[in-house]
């Protein structure tokens, strides 16, 4: 998902221009029912007006976040940059000012499925690349009611008020953040813990052999779960993996399955999995 640039340059905390190097992400949601970022971005086009003018891009607001996540005047899901990374937000109350990276999340009504189904898969995205460009783990992940019992955040409650609702937490978030961040290796081995493969050290010596295998070996990782059915042919399992969002080139596979020993055993097992 794209990452929209819209910095709140008349927001006091920007303004005061102060600098952090970033040691984690806070998560965060806004506590009202009210998913539009226009209520709290100016419009840029895509966000929508904002009919009361009390969006954050004004002076004596008292809060700053790095990024929003919600929606624009259309209805889909956006992430917007709202601060430059490594600026010192207002978002936490105490330390976690100084340390983390900040987000918020447009709260609704909190029982809209089909919403939070994208907002979180926003919000891992965002984690992810966060994580990979400031050099992040998984595990410096936290939400703002965490931050409060790690005694580096004000006493909130969010997220954890609304995710368990929708069958999710920060502790799925962290792990689906930790599974994006894989190399090829790290998949290899979770493939072999899942039962997936069973001879890790003959895939760890050929996953370089053939283009994109890395790739599939991760994709493979970040989708398996446990078996779900029996598939004994190729083309059933690349089009189980191809609806499942595992693979986008079906094709590819097809044509190169047989250029690797057992390589199209590793496709029709991963496939049982997803």
């Amino acid at each position: 998902m794209e990452i929209r640039k819209l910095y709140l340059t008349k927001n006091d905390c920007y303004k005061r221009g102060k600098y952090i190097k970033p040691k984690g992400i806070m998560v965060h949601s806004t506590g009202a029912n009210n998913p539009n970022l226009s209520r709290y971005l100016p419009d840029d086009g895509l966000v929508g007006p904002n009919r009361y003018g009390n969006h954050w891009n004004r002076p004596g607001v008292g809060a700053c976040v790095h990024a929003f996540i919600g929606l624009d005047k259309n209805g889909e899901v956006q992430i917007y940059q709202t601060l430059p990374w490594t600026m010192r937000g207002w978002h936490c109350g105490r330390s976690g000012n100084d340390t983390h990276i900040s987000f918020e999340i447009c709260e609704d009504g909190l029982k809209d499925p089909v919403y939070f189904s994208k907002i979180y898969t926003a919000a891992v995205e965002l984690c992810v690349a966060l994580c990979k460009e400031y050099n992040l783990t998984y595990d410096s992940i936290c939400d703002h009611s965490e931050g409060a019992k790690l005694g580096i955040a004000s006493n909130h409650g969010d997220v954890s008020h609304w995710w368990p609702k929708h069958g999710k937490s920060m502790d799925t978030l962290r792990t689906d953040v930790r599974l994006r961040l894989m190399n090829a290796p790290q998949a290899i081995e979770q493939l072999a813990r899942l039962g997936v493969i069973n001879s890790p050290s003959y895939w760890l010596q050929r996953y370089r052999d053939l283009q994109y295998l890395d790739k599939l070996l991760v994709s493979l990782a970040i989708h398996a779960t446990k078996k779900q059915a029996e598939i004994k042919a190729l083309d059933t399992a690349l089009e189980r993996l191809s609806k499942a969002g595992v693979i986008d080139s079906p094709d590819y596979w097809r044509k190169n399955a047989g250029k690797i020993a057992y390589l199209d055993k590793l496709i029709i097992s991963a496939a049982e999995y997803v």
